[in-house]
């Protein structure tokens, strides 16, 4: 006699399985082109701060170009999928076949792509209020740092050496001679084989003189040592 009431709720609840599988609400056009159009010039306005204020080595301009289809297509995938059980199982399908080996050499360019889309979907969510405030927040935080880093007299640059493995010349030897005239360093990146020896550094002199220093202690090491300096801290 208990028995039936348990199985009218199991049918029930398989009914509100069936009836949130089959329910795919209708997107009004004009609100969805309204969040897009946001959401495309927030990552514009991403693009062009990535580009000013990047410390990446890569092409920053050319990675920045990314940013609108990125925030775009995330926009359309979370509009379709947030409203729809099926939609959001058949995602996790689709994403579980697909592998994407994108290759980031630096973090930053991850955190710019990360928030990318979280423009997306922020925007494809409904979300336009908060997502417009924390961007504006984030792009705040970017800059003031950058003035902050600006202040400093000492000159930050971007440090790479190149070296046939004939010259002998190891990656050791570099970060002595960087580590007595510099008033800061990083290792960012090292790539050795058995023809050469490619090294990236962040470096940091106190003056000119010190930048003189390094350069010609690093030319003493072997006078056919590559060395090229870059400015980390984008375009003006």
């Amino acid at each position: 006699m208990n028995d039936l009431p348990i199985t009218e709720e199991i049918l029930q609840i398989f009914r509100a399985v069936k009836t949130s599988l089959q329910a795919s609400p209708r997107i009004e056009l004009s609100t969805f082109l309204g969040d897009l159009f946001w959401a495309v010039m927030l990552s514009v306005i991403l693009g062009f701060v990535y580009v000013k204020l990047g410390r990446s080595l890569s092409n920053r301009r050319e990675f920045a170009s990314n940013f609108v289809l990125i925030t775009a297509a995330t926009m359309v995938v979370i509009s379709l999928v947030k409203s729809s059980l099926a939609l959001s199982l058949g995602l996790v399908g689709a994403l579980s076949i697909v592998r994407f080996r994108t290759a980031i050499k630096e973090p930053e360019e991850l955190a710019y792509l990360f928030v990318a889309i979280a423009i997306g979907l922020g925007y494809g969510a409904n979300q336009g209020q908060i997502t417009f405030a924390a961007f504006i927040f984030i792009v705040a935080f970017l800059w003031l740092r950058s003035l902050i880093l600006r202040r400093s007299t000492n000159q930050n640059l971007n440090m790479l050496i190149s070296a046939p493995s004939s010259l002998g010349i190891t990656v050791e030897q570099v970060m002595d001679v960087l580590s007595e005239h510099c008033a800061a360093v990083q290792l960012r990146r090292l790539d050795q084989d058995s023809d050469k020896m490619e090294a990236s550094f962040m470096v940091e002199f106190e003056g000119f003189e010190s930048f003189q220093k390094c350069r010609q202690a690093l030319h003493a090491l072997n006078e056919n040592l590559s060395i090229s300096f870059l400015d980390n801290r984008g375009l003006s």
